[in-house]
């Protein structure tokens, strides 16, 4: 064997600082992964919230609607937004790489 090929092992402080940032890392990850996980459980837990309070706005605009007599605004707003998010969908989906 060539003497020049053989190093020397890392030191013990060299190792020491090695194994305390490769921790270090592990529980930056794992505390991103866990915050994430949070947040993740908590919009899943609001999203029935969400939709019963979005059909009571619904039907009390329609209700609004018909005592007034001014038609339902949302509801020519929200169709719009709808048929947008569809189209950049399908186009998004469409126009995918492979």
């Amino acid at each position: 064997m060539r003497p020049y090929l053989i190093t020397a092992k890392p030191g013990r402080l060299n190792r020491a600082a090695r194994w305390v940032g490769r921790w270090a890392l592990k529980s930056l990850a794992l505390t991103v992964m866990a915050g994430l996980g949070a947040l993740v459980l908590v919009v899943r837990c609001a999203r029935p919230v969400i939709n019963y309070t979005a059909t009571r706005a619904a039907w009390l605009e329609l209700w609004a609607a018909s005592i007034t007599g001014i038609g339902p605004v949302g509801a020519a707003v929200g169709s719009g937004l709808t048929d947008e998010f569809v189209k950049e969908f399908h186009k998004a989906r469409t126009s995918a790489t492979v």
